[in-house]
C-alpha cells in the first residue's frame, strides 16, 4: 500500500501567517492577505498551503500557544474570512492544511484556567500535575525546550504542572480519555468546514510516562533534555490509531506529524499504512548537522557530508519523506546551507534542486522561492523569539562576550524565518502600509517578489521549473532514490529511477569549479534536462562521462 495519488503529488507551501501579507494595515499578516496571494502560490506550482496557527492565542510563542481551538485570532481576521479563504482556495484547486497544536495549550485556555483551581473539578486531570519532592522542589530535573525547568508550581493545587515548552504552554494529559475526545471533537469541527488536513505540531511528544524520574544531564546543565523519555512515549501509537479511527479515516485529508527525536525505524510505525496513523512525518536529523555543545545555537558550521548522510538515511529507510531544508523554526536555507552573498541566486537554486527532486513531498517555506536571507541584528532587543532571548542570556551567564553571544543567536534564531515577506520595492516591501509587527529585512530592495517575477532567470522562475518537472515526470514522484558520490564533501548527487528510466541530479555546493564523473555502471548521459545556469544550458560542459560544474551549479540529466 502507498499514499493516495493526490497526496503523493502534493507540493506544500508553508505560510507563516503573521508575516505573509497584511490586508488591513495593522502591521500583521492576516487571512485576507493570504487570500489575496493565492494566485501567486498557485503560479509558483504549489497545490497545498500549510498555514501556521490562526487560532485565538496570547502569542507567547507566536500562536503555538492556543487559547481557543475553535476561534480565529482576531488579529488574523474572522471565521467568515477563513471560510471565504477555504472557498477561494478550493476554487483554485489549492488545499488548506492547518497547523494543529495538541501537545499543549496556552495557560489562558479555559481548560487550564479551571484545571489549576483544584484537584477535583471536571478539568483537573486535563493537564499533567505532580506533587513536589519532599523538599518542595520540582518533581524531576526535566528541562523545558525554551530553557529552565519543565515544571511550574501552582499554589492553589500545591502541585507542579508540566510544560515541555514555555511555562505558558502547559502539556495536555493525553492519558485522560476526555482530553482525547475533546481534541477529536475539535478536529471534526475544522474538517467539517472543509479543511484538507493537519500538520500536527510536536505530535511525538503527546504520550508521557506515568512516572517522571530524573534524567541525565549534559554539559553541566542544570536541567535535562525536554524530550528524554518523552518523545515516542508509551502510548503514542495507541493514541494516533484511535485518532485515525475516530476522525482522520472519515475524511479525505492529509496528515503530517512533527516528530522530533525520532529514528527512521520509529518513523516507519507512524506512516505504515497498515497501522492507520499518519501519512507522513517531519524528522529533524538533517536539521541537527550544525548542532554542538549549545544545541542549535552552537558556533558550528555544517558539513555537506553530514547533511547528505542524514538525508540519504531517511531516503533509504523511509518509503516516503517530507523534503525540506527550512521552515518557520529554522534559519533561511540560503544563509545556512548556501552562500547568501556572491552566490545567493545560484546557491538558492541548487539547494532547491537538491531537496525538491528527492523522493517525497516537497515543503517550501515562504520566501525561499525568492532567496530571502537571515537577519543581521545589532541588538538582542530587536528579536521577538523567546528561545533566542533565553539562549542569549544563557551565553552571557557562561561568560561568553555579548558580541559573540549575539553572533551565535543571530545565525540560528527562529526570527530569521519570521521577517515579513518581501513583495516589492515599496516601503515595508509591500507587506503593509504601516510599520510591521517585525521589521522587514533591510535587503528587501534587492530581494523581493516583484524583482523575481520580472526576470526569466530568477530563483522564483527556477522553482517553477523544478515543480513543473516534478509534476510532469513520474520518475520524480515514484522513482527510487539512489545516492552517488557519498564521500564527496562538495557534491550531492543521486539518481531517480523508475522502470529502467533514470535521471541523474548533480548539485555542487562550493564556490569554485568542480568535476563530476558519471560512474560507468549507471549509464550514459543522453540529455541535459535542467540547470540553474539556465542561459547556458545548451553549453553545459559535458564531455564523455565528465560533467564540469560551475560554482553552485546543479544539473539534471537523463541517462540511457
Amino acid at each position: 500500500m502507498s499514499l493516495k495519488d493526490w497526496k503523493k503529488k502534493t507540493i506544500v507551501y508553508e505560510v507563516y501567517i503573521q508575516s505573509f501579507k497584511d490586508s488591513n494595515n495593522d502591521g500583521i499578516g492576516d487571512i485576507n492577505g493570504l487570500e489575496s496571494k493565492l494566485d501567486y502560490i498557485k503560479e509558483l506550482g504549489a497545490n497545498s498551503i500549510w498555514i501556521t496557527p490562526i487560532f485565538k492565542s496570547p502569542l507567547v510563542d507566536n500562536g503555538y500557544d492556543i487559547e481557543d481551538y475553535e476561534s480565529i485570532n482576531p488579529i488574523y481576521g474572522t471565521m467568515s474570512d477563513f471560510e471565504k479563504l477555504l472557498i477561494s482556495a478550493h476554487k483554485k484547486n489549492l488545499k488548506i492544511i492547518l497547523d494543529l497544536v495538541v501537545n499543549h495549550t496556552s495557560d489562558k485556555h479555559k481548560w487550564f484556567l479551571e484545571s489549576k483551581k483544584s484537584k477535583n473539578n471536571q478539568y483537573s486531570d486535563y493537564y499533567i500535575w505532580r506533587d513536589p519532592k519532599p523538599d518542595g522542589t520540582e518533581p524531576s530535573n526535566l528541562g523545558s525546550a525554551f530553557g529552565g525547568s519543565a515544571w511550574t508550581y501552582v499554589a492553589e493545587r500545591k502541585q507542579y504542572y508540566l510544560h515541555l515548552f514555555s511555562e505558558q504552554q502547559p502539556d495536555l494529559n493525553w492519558n485522560n480519555v476526555k482530553v482525547r475526545q475533546s481534541i477529536y471533537h475539535m478536529m471534526k469541527f475544522w474538517l467539517d468546514k472543509g479543511v484538507d488536513g493537519f500538520r500536527m505540531d510536536s505530535i511525538s511528544l503527546i504520550s508521557k510516562p506515568e512516572k517522571f524520574d530524573n534524567v541525565p544531564l549534559e554539559n553541566h546543565q542544570r536541567y535535562g533534555a525536554y524530550y528524554y523519555n518523552i518523545s515516542n512515549g508509551p502510548h503514542i501509537h495507541e493514541y494516533l490509531q484511535e485518532m485515525n479511527s475516530e476522525v482522520l479515516s472519515k475524511y479525505n485529508i492529509i496528515t503530517i506529524g512533527e516528530t522530533p527525536h525520532t529514528t527512521p525505524e520509529e518513523a516507519k510505525r507512524y506512516v505504515d499504512p497498515y497501522r492507520n496513523e499518519l501519512d507522513m512525518v517531519f524528522q529533524f536529523e538533517h536539521m541537527h548537522v550544525d548542532y554542538g555543545k549549545f544545541g542549535r545555537y552552537s558556533d558550528v558550521m555544517y558539513k555537506l557530508n553530514d547533511l547528505r548522510c542524514a538525508m540519504n538515511k531517511w531516503q533509504e529507510k523511509l518509503s516516503w519523506n517530507t523534503n525540506y531544508l527550512g521552515n518557520h523554526d529554522q534559519p533561511r536555507i540560503v544563509s545556512r546551507f548556501g552562500n547568501d552573498d556572491k552566490y545567493r541566486i545560484k546557491s538558492a537554486k541548487v539547494l532547491a534542486m537538491m531537496y525538491i527532486l528527492q523522493k517525497g513531498t516537497p515543503f517550501i517555506f515562504e520566501g525561499e522561492e525568492i532567496g530571502m536571507t537571515n537577519l543581521h541584528i545589532t541588538n538582542i532587543n530587536e528579536l521577538k523569539d523567546i528561545e533566542a532571548h533565553y539562549n542569549y542570556n544563557f551565553f552571557i551567564d557562561k561568560h561568553i562576550s555579548p558580541e559573540k553571544a549575539l553572533e551565535m543567536v543571530n545565525r540560528k534564531t527562529r526570527d530569521n524565518a519570521r521577517t515579513p515577506m518581501q513583495w516589492n520595492f515599496d516601503r515595508n516591501s509591500g507587506f503593509s502600509d504601516v510599520k510591521p509587527w517585525f521589521d522587514v529585512n533591510s535587503n528587501y530592495k534587492s530581494i523581493n517578489v516583484k524583482k523575481d517575477l520580472q526576470s526569466s532567470d530568477s530563483i522564483y522562475r527556477f522553482y517553477q521549473k523544478l515543480l513543473q518537472l516534478r509534476k510532469e515526470d513520474s520518475i520524480m514522484i515514484d522513482g527510487e532514490f539512489r545516492p552517488l558520490y557519498i564521500n564527496d564533501s562538495e557534491i550531492y548527487a543521486f539518481i531517480r529511477e523508475l522502470s529502467g528510466h533514470k535521471k541523474l541530479i548533480v548539485c555542487s555546493l562550493c564556490a569554485y569549479n568542480k568535476k563530476f564523473e558519471v560512474p560507468k555502471n549507471v549509464g550514459n548521459i543522453s540529455k541535459v534536462i535542467l540547470s540553474n545556469y539556465e542561459k547556458d544550458i545548451k553549453d553545459i560542459n559535458i564531455n564523455d562521462r565528465m560533467i564540469y560544474l560551475k560554482p553552485y551549479e546543479g544539473v539534471v540529466v537523463s541517462l540511457d
